[in-house]
């Protein structure tokens, strides 16, 4: 690794710069600028459109960008994409979990697959952190959308990332388990997580962002820190900054 990416990791685990994305003659990103330090939530905001769920799939390397780089922990997304996957946890809509082993067994299979050495009474307690150590030894086909959403979450942490990417997490669950997502992710910044997120809304889940960037019209429109505004003040902001834009 040379010296300017170990210091990009040091410094930045998450760094797009000049990011550009287009699909066929629909511009989505153009000239995104962005970093996320270690210890830090940064919350993307956004209208349906404006591109948080395409960055969010650029740093997992499961989109190629037009133009421009980003970089995980020191790797860049498009050129060593595999090297970007070891240190990043990626929630996007789908659960991403095999429905026909039980709860326990794709744990199991996620902390094999992340080098993570966890038996099966550490990964119990993770499913009783979760309230779902009744199904444990059940199929996860029947599970609700709540549970499964649960699960998933729990399938990112085990692996121990250095970087999460997050689109609308909070999405599905019920208070019990916002909780304990809010804990977990808070817990992953103080150990020197980063964290990007998407979210549509301002409530518990928001509470876990230190920043804000708000899309509009493929660029970050606004890029504030949160805790001076609070979150309504971060609100009003969006709010006239989609209103100017328009």
């Amino acid at each position: 690794m040379t010296s300017a990416a170990s210091q990009a990791e040091s410094d930045a685990p998450v760094s797009a710069r000049g990011l550009r994305k287009a699909f066929g003659r629909q511009l989505v990103l153009d000239g995104i600028d962005l970093d996320v330090r270690r210890g830090e939530a940064v919350a993307l905001l956004g209208a349906n459109g404006a591109g948080k769920t395409t960055l969010l799939r650029i740093a997992a390397t499961l989109v190629r960008p037009t133009r421009g780089s980003i970089r995980v922990a020191g790797a860049d997304c498009a050129r060593d994409p595999e090297a970007a996957r070891r240190q990043l946890g990626f929630l996007g809509h789908g659960s991403w979990l095999y429905e026909d082993l039980t709860a326990l067994e794709n744990l199991k299979f996620w902390a094999a697959l992340g080098g993570v050495s966890a038996g099966a009474p550490a990964l119990r307690a993770a499913l009783a952190a979760l309230e779902l150590d009744r199904w444990a030894d059940e199929r996860v086909r029947p599970f609700s959308a709540g549970m499964k959403r649960r699960l998933s979450i729990a399938r990112l942490l085990i692996a121990q990332p250095k970087v999460l990417l997050l689109d609308e997490p909070f999405t599905g669950l019920d208070q019990g388990g916002a909780k304990w997502l809010e804990e977990r992710l808070q817990g992953f910044k103080s150990a020197g997580g980063a964290l990007l997120m998407s979210t549509h809304s301002f409530g518990r889940g928001f509470s876990v962002a230190d920043r804000a960037a708000i899309l509009y019209g493929g660029r970050i429109a606004a890029d504030v820190r949160v805790a001076p505004l609070g979150t309504e003040g971060v609100r009003r902001l969006y709010e006239v900054t989609v209103e100017v834009g328009a």
